[in-house]
């Protein structure tokens, strides 16, 4: 027979059991309906810290009117992000309706290969044979690889919709920044205060270490990457090269992984050589593309004052993680929340290692910033 003592001992687990099942039930329906939205707010943060200079910038401007200071951001920011997006969407889509009147009139001609596309490594026979077969017949060819035409454009139409949607979600993260920035204040007391709750003394620095790893990154990474990207469109437009944005969209994304844009800009040099009458221009064009490959160590010089303190393994694992879990968005998400969890990783480790000093990261070339700019 069970003691009284022990009946109440029962009775308070059974509490305690149901109590936490109530509370697990709550956070898993939280999590499980926030989850949509989840990589949308992480952008939206990585945005707040980044710009949140500007922010005071502009809201010193305007006499200290944050709501104002945000509502200007926010126009600013959507301007430079879908000003050039609908001019190049608009000019891709008068390229393709010309080449698709052009083929159903029967008057689109493929220019026939130079023997300069025999020479490419592995493919340039395969290549030159079909696109050879293609300028003397272009029906005949498309109905001949008519299966493989339709499973890269579906495969075309699939990448379309996801930067269609990595933009809708990257406009509604500056939305959501806009408003982070106008409420900074009291974001970062509830960073600090929720950092404390876990991490006690060490909780605080943790945050000012996270908010100078994010600027870093996006200075160091996604920014030089974005101008590495302009710069070779810049290069590709004067050269006349078809489907600059698709190329620069693609120098981009090697830059952010931390490759050189030399393995996109490469195989087009010949393509250069070949399709103008001036030597001069494809001299100038490789000459062009050189110096943009090889721009990324100044370019972060200038931005950051110093090299960048995390390992490209890092950058390069997020930037890859970040795309297939995410999309567009966790491409540009996943270099900057690994490299914080390398950062923060590292500290942790030095603050436990006697004899280390913990105001200093191995491999690290930055310093916190003040802790007022923490968001």
């Amino acid at each position: 027979m069970n003691s009284p003592a022990e009946k109440d001992y029962r009775g308070r687990a059974l509490e305690i059991a149901i109590h936490l099942a109530v509370i697990a039930i709550v956070l898993l329906g939280a999590c499980w309906m926030f989850s949509p939205f989840v990589m949308v707010v992480l952008w939206a943060i990585v945005l707040a810290v980044t710009f949140y200079p500007l922010f005071g910038t502009i809201r010193t401007v305007v006499g200290g009117r944050r709501k104002l200071a945000g509502s200007i951001f926010i126009v600013l920011s959507l301007a430079v992000i879908l000003v050039p997006v609908g001019l190049l969407t608009s000019s891709l889509l008068e390229a393709a309706m010309a080449a698709r009147k052009q083929a159903e009139a029967g008057t689109l001609v493929i220019p026939p290969p130079t023997d300069q596309v025999r020479e490419w490594p592995v493919i340039g026979q395969r290549v030159y044979e079909i696109w050879q077969s293609a300028s003397d017949d272009l029906r005949t060819t498309a109905e001949k690889f008519q299966p493989q035409i339709r499973n890269v454009a579906r495969k075309i139409i699939s990448a379309v919709g996801d930067l269609a949607g990595g933009l809708g979600q990257t406009v509604l993260a500056l939305i959501i920044a806009g408003v982070l920035m106008m409420n900074a204040e009291a974001g970062a007391r509830a960073a600090r205060s929720i950092a404390s709750k876990l991490g006690g003394q060490r909780g605080p620095p943790m945050v000012d270490l996270s908010v100078a790893t994010i600027r870093s990154v996006v200075k160091g990474v996604i920014l030089v990457a974005l101008i590495q990207a302009l710069l070779a469109s810049g290069g590709l437009a004067i050269a006349r090269v078809p489907f600059v944005g698709l190329w620069a969209l693609l120098v981009m994304m090697l830059a952010v992984m931390q490759l050189p844009p030399i393995l996109i800009l490469g195989p087009i040099i010949p393509w250069v050589f070949a399709h103008n009458d001036s030597t001069l221009v494809g001299v100038l064009f490789t000459v062009w593309s050189i110096l943009v490959s090889s721009s990324d160590p100044l370019l972060k010089m200038g931005l950051l004052g110093r090299g960048l303190g995390v390992p490209m393994l890092v950058i390069l694992a997020g930037a890859i993680g970040g795309m297939i879990r995410a999309g567009m968005i966790g491409f540009f998400v996943g270099p900057v929340l690994l490299a914080i969890f390398y950062q923060l990783f590292t500290e942790w480790v030095r603050e436990d290692t006697p004899g280390a000093d913990p105001a200093v990261l191995p491999g690290s070339s930055h310093c916190p910033d003040r802790p007022g700019d923490a968001l």
